[in-house]
């Protein structure tokens, strides 16, 4: 399997070096996907083209959880008036403290 790695590493930078990025890709995830334990004549036939690295940053501090995006037509809640804010409800007029 590492002459087929080295192989392929070889193709690529070729590809690179030919100025043929996408081709340089291709090859770079099939190391990839090699490296990851897949065989070899599966990685021939997996189409790598939809996949995306992650973004640095993109993913959260540290972390692989996505960033929580609201749904469609969200609105966040009114803030509190600061005037009335840590102070109680009155309760109801007309009533009678017994």
């Amino acid at each position: 399997m590492t002459d087929d790695i080295d192989d392929l590493r070889r193709r690529m930078e070729a590809a690179a070096a030919a100025l043929d990025f996408e081709e340089a890709t291709r090859l770079r995830d099939r190391i990839s996907l090699l490296r990851g334990g897949a065989a070899v004549e599966d990685v021939g036939e997996v189409d790598t083209s939809g996949l995306e690295r992650q973004a640095p940053g993109a993913m959260g501090l540290g972390t692989s959880q996505q960033r929580v995006t609201p749904p469609a037509g969200w609105k966040p809640p009114r803030r509190p008036d600061p005037m009335t804010t840590g102070r109680s409800r009155p309760r109801g007029r007309g009533q009678a403290k017994s």
